[in-house]
């Protein structure tokens, strides 16, 4: 139960002030919060179940510290990209 909290924690902190946040308050200013906050749930439930799964399976392909590293090198390379306006 204690990995649950802190992924519940870690996904929490994560998604406050992001875009995906200001996404769902513009929906909730056009189509009410219920609507949104139903809309924000599935999107994001349906996102996490396939990193979910993904990782899963990356997980059983390849050592931890791998997955990190491209994780990382995954993180500047947006980061880049979005610094450079293409992205």
């Amino acid at each position: 139960m204690e990995e649950v909290i802190y992924v519940f924690i870690a996904i929490f902190l994560a998604e406050l002030g992001d875009k995906t946040q200001l996404a769902t308050m513009a929906f909730a200013a056009k189509y009410g919060w219920a609507k949104a906050f139903i809309g924000a749930i599935l999107g994001l439930a349906l996102v996490n179940l396939l990193g979910a799964f993904i990782g899963d399976k990356i997980g059983d392909a390849l050592p931890l510290e791998i997955i990190h590293k491209g994780a990382g090198v995954l993180f500047i390379v947006f980061g880049v990209l979005m610094i450079l306006g293409k992205l």
